[in-house]
């Protein structure tokens, strides 16, 4: 499990940000500041970008244009021009607006970059990024625009278009309104971009890197929470926990699958469900299914991956990503590392994982539901069947999300469509991954809440039989937020968002962990 990151403030530019930092920036508004050093790293490198700006040698992004028009050189008087001029042509995104956490991560990760003093802007331009993430006016970004490839150009030129008092935010999450009017009801006033600037400020994978952020949080939650919701339905199907055991899991030495199986060993521990059908003589059952029995196997996988995924974000979170850079040495030179393939990939297997993930869960919620496999309980777990449907619908809606999600573990990656007249004719798709990623992540969620939901009921339905005391605590909480029960048929909506809620929001994880100790 992710731990709360302990600090009031984010402090940037004497070491990388962890992934823990840009979720507490971006999701739950912790304050941010640059560190002195860092400061220092930014005037010494704009110093470098102003002493080019005379030189008769051509220097990328200074005196030249852009992708495919690098050849053209820009005189002195046209240069500011010229950096406004890239801004407003890049701010072409299109769609629907980009959640706020996203931006707030793509601008944070923006703000790192500026400060590792590689970049070349001006203290000035920096300063104002920086309090327009402290003051919450959120540019407003679109869905469609970037390819993943020379950077996020089209968000993140959305975002610098407000540096230049145009364009429009949302303040605190209000009403979209001007940015220039934002800017001044704040005290802030826009800037005019010099040499270097403009690129500087769109050419990054701050995007993408954003949502594998986001992404890595989640998922470590979720997991966890599949962890309980699986052991939840081997108790109420009539499961054993033998096959969970540790020396068993051990034969197979992938981390992950010992994390899964040692949670859903505690959620089980003390079962009385679980000690009625020990007998042999009374149960005759030899082995589980799949669904249950290679939980661990499943989760596990998914969980290596999300660590995997978690060492990428790192590595980025450790880059100065921008073309040209400008060196220690004082040399400004080009490079490639504005390509957002490392981050596209990952991002694509966990959206492969995560499918697989709600795939299995979906499973387990359809056994419930089916009297020929779950073991005496009514069909569809309805009060009256044939009067009342039960949860008949809800197992729909679940294998929809996992259909949907299977399309979107299709890999945004394995694609390119070549831009900028074939100067960039290789592009990662990686914020487009990062998009689906999103989408999935959240049907993961709502899937993981319709097993939980159904694990309930069938559990409830073994009464007298009592829950393990984990189990039991699961189902207090989500009774706390609406009715989990048994009884006639009612509108399943309202129950299903209210344990959603309770499955992003980790309860249903703090439920379990009052009974077990802290899971993994």
């Amino acid at each position: 499990m992710t731990t709360q990151l302990e600090t009031s403030t984010v402090t940037i530019g004497d070491r990388p940000l962890t992934v823990e930092e840009v979720v507490a920036v971006a999701r739950h508004r912790v304050p941010v500041e640059i560190s002195d050093a860092a400061w220092e790293r930014v005037r010494t490198a704009r110093a470098v970008v102003e002493g080019l700006a005379e030189d008769s040698v051509a220097h990328y992004g200074v005196s030249t244009g852009f992708g495919a028009l690098a050849t053209k050189h820009i005189p002195h008087e046209k240069r500011a021009q010229l950096q406004r001029s890239l801004v407003r042509s890049h701010a072409a995104g299109t769609g629907p607006e980009v959640e706020e956490e996203v931006v707030r991560a793509l601008m944070l990760l923006r703000i790192q970059t500026l400060a590792t003093g590689r970049t070349g802007v001006r203290e000035e331009t920096l300063r104002l990024y920086l309090a327009l993430l402290t003051e919450r006016i959120n540019p407003v970004v679109h869905e469609f625009g970037s390819l993943g490839c020379s950077g996020d150009l089209a968000p993140l030129s959305h975002c610098a278009l407000v540096l230049m008092g145009e364009g429009s935010v949302r303040v605190a999450g209000g009403d979209v309104v001007d940015a220039a009017q934002a800017l001044a009801t704040a005290g802030l006033a826009p800037v005019e971009l010099l040499e270097k600037e403009g690129l500087a400020l769109i050419n990054g994978t701050d995007g993408m890197l954003g949502m594998l952020c986001l992404a890595i949080d989640d998922l470590r939650t979720l997991l966890t929470t599949a962890d309980i919701s699986a052991a939840m339905s081997v108790e109420g199907l009539l499961g054993t926990d033998d096959v969970f055991a540790a020396d068993l899991q051990a034969l197979r030495p992938h981390p992950g699958q010992a994390l899964a199986a040692e949670n859903m060993r505690k959620v089980l521990a003390g079962s009385p469900i679980r000690d009625s059908h020990r007998d042999p003589a009374a149960c005759t059952r030899v082995q589980d299914a799949y669904s249950l029995r290679c939980s661990p196997q499943v989760h596990g996988g998914a969980r290596d991956t999300v660590e995997y995924a978690a060492t990428v974000a790192a590595q980025e979170l450790a880059a100065a990503v921008d073309n040209p850079v400008v060196t220690p040495d004082g040399r400004v030179e080009s490079n490639g590392n504005f390509h957002g393939g490392p981050i596209a990939y990952v991002l694509d297997f966990l959206a492969i994982v995560a499918a697989d993930v709600a795939s299995m869960s979906e499973r387990r919620t359809d056994r419930f539901l089916d009297p020929a496999r779950n073991h005496g309980l009514p069909p569809f777990l309805a009060h009256d069947p044939g009067v009342d449907s039960g949860l008949m619908i809800a197992q729909y809606t679940a294998a929809g999300m996992v259909s949907e999600m299977k399309r979107l573990a299709a890999p945004a990656s394995v694609d390119s469509i070549p831009s900028s007249a074939m100067q960039e004719d290789h592009v990662s798709m990686g914020w487009g991954a990062g998009r689906k990623l999103r989408r999935s992540v959240d049907a993961l969620s709502r899937v993981i809440g319709i097993e939980l939901y159904t694990a309930a009921r069938g559990i409830a339905l073994r009464a007298p039989l009592r829950p393990a005391p984990a189990t039991g605590a699961v189902i207090a909480a989500l009774a706390e937020r609406g009715s989990v029960v048994p009884g006639p048929d009612r509108m399943l909506s309202p129950e299903l968002a209210a344990v959603h809620d309770a499955v992003v929001g980790r309860t249903v994880v703090a439920a379990a962990e009052s009974a077990t100790g802290p899971l993994n």
